[in-house]
């Protein structure tokens, strides 16, 4: 079901409701539409999952200051969206370049976040990199697959400046054996359409890593990271040094998969996430 919240500019924003269950507020990456999150793996089974589209995505009007777009403004129209569901508090999952948002929000107002979720998180918001040895690294696992060769030799070029053909690293998203037709289907869907709200997710000012990361010292809410052991995207080494920026994290590396956690192995996916959420050690 699609309806629309007030953002405090007064823009009508576009949100889907998925399940039944308490509410878990889910942000996706890209920025892009968030219908490439489906059901989270069956998440919607015990959670009534909250799917806001960003600006200039999905359902959502494109802004006419671009600013708008920018990371840090997106917090503003996810704490709009809190008020509207009229909880005090709310569980938060957020996908890739998505817990950008989250983190910043929750270092913005940790009284609002109840459990946090981070799946394959991104991590400019708090200043960790990863470089291209490292990302090649990982993906020199991947060898005995059939469209290594290729993906491979995009991926070199793309990490030493030389390339740009990011279609052809899109299998290195995907787990182990996964790179078939609806693995195709779902990059598709979860394609970004809207460059301008890509661009200036992340522009000027969008990120203040050392107060960021001083914030979330202090966040009494417990946080779950969750990283594919193939992800290139979001590689287990810098989600350990994000989940040790908070006084209370836990880290999960789901074996066998890439980006997408919840398309790799749904059963796992959902019970880390289940039980993190219920509270179970």
């Amino acid at each position: 079901m699609t309806t629309f919240y007030a953002a405090d500019d007064g823009t009508r924003l576009a949100l889907r409701l998925h399940g039944e269950g308490e509410l878990l507020l889910c942000l996706p990456g890209g920025p892009a539409d968030p219908r490439y999150l489906g059901d989270l793996g069956g998440l919607s089974g015990g959670r009534r999952l909250v799917l806001p589209d960003l600006r200039g995505t999905g359902r959502s009007p494109v802004p006419e200051d671009p600013a708008r777009y920018r990371c840090d403004r997106l917090v503003d129209d996810v704490e709009a969206l809190r008020r509207h569901l009229g909880r005090d508090r709310v569980d938060l999952l957020a996908h890739s370049a998505g817990a950008n948002i989250a983190v910043q929000y929750a270092a913005r107002h940790p009284s609002r976040v109840g459990r946090l979720v981070l799946v394959a998180p991104g991590t400019r918001a708090v200043g960790i990199d990863v470089d291209g040895a490292e990302r090649r690294a990982l993906a020199r696992r991947r060898a005995d697959e059939p469209w290594f060769p290729a993906a491979y030799a995009a991926l070199d070029a793309i990490t030493r400046g030389t390339g740009t053909d990011w279609e052809a690293i899109a299998p290195f998203l995907y787990g182990r054996g996964r790179w078939d037709d609806s693995a195709r289907s779902h990059h598709t869907d979860g394609a970004p359409d809207n460059p301008r709200a890509v661009a200036a997710f992340g522009a000027d000012g969008a990120f203040t890593p050392a107060a960021t990361r001083a914030a979330l010292a202090g966040l009494p809410s417990p946080v779950l990271l969750l990283a594919g052991a193939l992800d290139l995207n979001s590689p287990p080494r810098p989600t350990a040094d994000c989940a040790a920026l908070f006084p209370d994290a836990r880290l999960v590396v789901q074996e066998g998969a890439g980006h997408y956690p919840w398309l790799d192995d749904a059963g796992r996916f959902r019970e880390t996430v289940e039980g993190f959420l219920s509270g179970r050690p």
